[in-house]
Formats: structure tokens, C-alpha cells, sequence
């Protein structure tokens, strides 16, 4: 890393103003944005657009957690008045999970900027995803102005989404948990396979290699939803996540979402125990106490276990994960519990979280762990192969390599 030392990264958002110039010169824009959707100077992307003499800023869209990040995760809203602008804020977590025509009637081009995690089940991509497809449906421009994976662009871990398991958590089949991709390679990925494809521009990132995580960057870092507010719980979240489709708390309404999880009834020092002398790598498991203020079991005593990453390069957040839930639900039979299905008809919520049914109806069983671990181990090396024609980023060594190495 240390060649990437003094790098300058400049996003999507922080190129617009001279993009814009060029590519949305007398255009009607929209933006489906976030608190995340700033420049390096903190200057937010609403701000940028509504300042661009090329391009007129015509409607905002909004996301789970809303435009300005107002909301918990899980509330529904509907369409708004933006306050500062003056301009309509519609809802694509409400009644509309994909925008209507109608919706789109005031723009020419949307574009995006919100950052993500680089896991599948983070809502922000189905969002994305819903509103590609109404662009190619309403024929409107789609403009990803890309953001760095915040884990890199190298690891990824399987798991991949079954048909038929599709939903806000998992929109499009194949893809695994982590995905190594950014936003903009995402969506690439997804506007190749699409039935119809949406006319789609990315707008890159300058200086980033896929060897950088959000730190090595030097962008200012906001929490990308409220219960993600540093790097240590981007770190475990795509394991730890899965808690979520339990009746253990994952954490939220603590100040350490997602790197504690627990319960009143959890044996948290035999857990572990346990989980420390499977002696997994670059990490250490260790037995706490909270009180969550809201969410699952809110106001009652947990006993819970702090995931504390030890070494970031070896640790994998999802094989840990799976061995932490395997761990729970062998120890405590009696009390574990998966969340039922929201509504009538549908599937429980761990099927959606994981992508298929598997983990559910075998991670209690004794030896399943091994083989569900091998099986995504399979899948993350073919996604590699698979992602490769959409990647835009190289690693440092790769671009070193191409300048004849050192000596």
C-alpha cells in the first residue's frame, strides 16, 4: 500500500461540474441521492446539481432512510417538498418501490450518488436497480457517478441470490453477498444482463485502485445508513447481518451495531469460547453486555458477543457470520428463533437476507457449517471470473506491472 501513499481519489460527484459540461448541456436532471452523496469538500451532490449552469435540477429521489438520512432503517415514507429548494422529493421507499412514468415526467437523465457497502443485501442497490429499469422503460438517461468500494475491489465472498428469492434485499439472481464491484461496476453488470437496458453512463473514479479501502482514500466519510457509523461495522456487516434474520439482537440501538449481537438468554462466554477455539482468522470473539434503545429486545439486559477484527486482511466478516449463527443455534435449540414472514404468502426474511433457503433449514444441523462454507468459497471464485468484463478499477500491482515493475 504504500505506493498508494499521497493519492488524490476524486469521486464521480467531485468530476460533475466539468462532466455536466459536457454530457447534460440544456438537460432536466434528477438525483437519487443520500447524505453519503457529497463531494471531497463536503459540498453536497443536491447542492452541486442545483448549482450547475449546464443542466437544471428538476426533482430529487429518495431512498430507505430518506434524502437527508431522517429515517430508520425499515420506515416507509412517501413523496415530499424538499424544503431548501423548493423541488419535489419522490418516494422509492413508500407505496413506490420503482418509479412510475409519472414520476419521471420531469427529467430527462437521472443520476445517482450514494455510497455503498459492496454487499448485496444492502438496500441502496435494489433501489438503484428499480430505477434503471424505469429509465430504460421511459427512455431517461441513467448516470452513476461512482464511489469506492469501502473494502476494496479485490475480496469477494459467495452466497449467491437463487431465483425466486429477488426482493429489497437482494434484487438481481447470481450475485453473492460481497460483491467486489462498485456502485458504477454494478450497475454495469446489471444493464449488460437486463432485458432492456437503460442508456448508461458511469462517471469513474480518479485515482482508485481496487487495493484501497475507504481509509487509504482521503474522502471524508459519512455514515452510509444510521446504523453503519464507522469502518469497523462496514467491516463485519456482511456477516453479522445475518443476525437480522433471527430473534437475537443485531445490535441496532446500540452504539456498536452489528459488532455485537445477543440476547437475554445467550450464553455469551461459552459462545465465545467456542467461536475462539475454531481459531478463526483475524478475528476474536469476546463476551459483552448491552442494552439496546430500540429495535429487538429494546430496554432488556443482553448477553451478547463483540466481534473484534484483529487482522483485517485475513478476516472473512461472512464465513465468520455463518459460524457465529451456526454456534447459537446449536447452543441454544430451545430459545433460537428464525423471524417469520412479514406478511402472509411470503418467505421467512432470512430466506431474502440470504438468497435461498439453505442456511435457514440446515445451518442448525450438526457438520453443516463445512460444507456451506466450501459451497460459497466455489461461488466466490466463479463470480471473480465473472465480474471481470464490467471491472474499471485495477490494483496498484497490475498498474506497476504495466510500467515495467521496479527494480
Amino acid at each position: 500500500m504504500n505506493s498508494l501513499k499521497g493519492s488524490v481519489v476524486r469521486t464521480g460527484a467531485d468530476q460533475l461540474p466539468t462532466w455536466a459540461e459536457r454530457h447534460l448541456s440544456g438537460a432536466r436532471i434528477g438525483l437519487l441521492t443520500a447524505p453519503t452523496g457529497i463531494d471531497r469538500n463536503f459540498k453536497s451532490t443536491i447542492d452541486v446539481c442545483a448549482g450547475l449552469e449546464s443542466a437544471t435540477l428538476t426533482a430529487l429521489y429518495a431512498c430507505e432512510h430518506g434524502i437527508r438520512g431522517e429515517r430508520q432503517a425499515g420506515v416507509l415514507f412517501e413523496d415530499e417538498l424538499d424544503e431548501r429548494l423548493g423541488i419535489t422529493v419522490y418516494s422509492l421507499y413508500g407505496t413506490n418501490k420503482k418509479p412510475t412514468a409519472a414520476m419521471l415526467e420531469p427529467v430527462d437523465a437521472v443520476l445517482f450518488d450514494i455510497q455503498d457497502l459492496g454487499v448485496r443485501f444492502y438496500t441502496y442497490l435494489s433501489t438503484m436497480i428499480n430505477m434503471m429499469e424505469a429509465c430504460a422503460e421511459n427512455g431517461k438517461r441513467f448516470i452513476v457517478l461512482d464511489r469506492p468500494n469501502p473494502l476494496g475491489g479485490n475480496t469477494v465472498e459467495g452466497g449467491l441470490l437463487v431465483p425466486g428469492f429477488e426482493s429489497m434485499v437482494g434484487r438481481w439472481p447470481g450475485v453473492p453477498y460481497r460483491t467486489g464491484l462498485t456502485i458504477g461496476e454494478f450497475a454495469r453488470y446489471v444493464n449488460d444482463r437486463a432485458e432492456t437496458r437503460c442508456e448508461l453512463d458511469v462517471v469513474p473514479i480518479d485515482g482508485w485502485y481496487r487495493d484501497m479501502e475507504y481509509p487509504d482514500t482521503g474522502l471524508p466519510w459519512l455514515m452510509p445508513s444510521p446504523n453503519i457509523p464507522t469502518m469497523d461495522t462496514v467491516r463485519v456487516y456482511s456477516g453479522n447481518c445475518l443476525f437480522e434474520g433471527t430473534n437475537l439482537s443485531e445490535g441496532r440501538g446500540t452504539t456498536k451495531p452489528f459488532e455485537q449481537i445477543g440476547a437475554p438468554w445467550l450464553d455469551n462466554y461459552e459462545v465465545a469460547r467456542r467461536m475462539n477455539e475454531r481459531g478463526l482468522p483475524g478475528v476474536y470473539f469476546y463476551p459483552v453486555t448491552f442494552t439496546p434503545m430500540f429495535s429487538k429486545h429494546q430496554g432488556a439486559l443482553c448477553n451478547g458477543v463483540f466481534t473484534y477484527v484483529t487482522d483485517k486482511d485475513a478476516y472473512r466478516p461472512l464465513e465468520s457470520g455463518l459460524t457465529l449463527l451456526h454456534t447459537v443455534a446449536r447452543l441454544h435449540p430451545e430459545q433460537f428463533e428464525w423471524i417469520p414472514p412479514f406478511k402472509e404468502g411470503r418467505k421467512n426474511f432470512m430466506d431474502y437476507l440470504t438468497g435461498d433457503d439453505l442456511i435457514r433449514t440446515t445451518i442448525e444441523q450438526e457438520g453443516s457449517l463445512g460444507p456451506i462454507v466450501e459451497k460459497f468459497r466455489v461461488e466466490a471464485e466463479a463470480w471473480k471470473r465473472e465480474r471481470e468484463p464490467y471491472l474499471l478499477y485495477r490494483s496498484v500491482d497490475d498498474q506497476e506491472g504495466e510500467r515495467g515493475g521496479s527494480a
